[in-house]
């Protein structure tokens, strides 16, 4: 399986819907909430400048928010990637 890593904030829509794509999907996750300046920093740096939430990684690649998340499953290229 692969390594899923969401940064979130409690009170952001499109974190509870990146959240509810990958649970349908099946997929764990591990869920890092941004309130810390320290973690947003983090989570900024890794998504080369995005300061928004959600900022998803799957096996370290930056996959970006819930509208990306959501495109590449249109596309059809998140099952491969979750099952990588």
């Amino acid at each position: 399986m692969a390594r899923i890593e969401i940064y979130t904030t409690p009170t952001c829509p499109y974190c509870h819907a990146a959240k509810a794509l990958l649970a349908d999907k099946g997929a764990a996750y591990t869920e890092i909430t941004v309130l810390e300046p320290a973690l947003r920093e983090t989570m900024t740096q890794r998504a080369q400048g995005r300061r928004t939430v959600p900022q998803i990684f799957i096996d370290d690649a930056h996959i970006g928010g819930y509208d990306d998340i959501a495109a590449l499953d249109r596309r059809g290229g998140l099952d491969g990637l979750l099952q990588a």
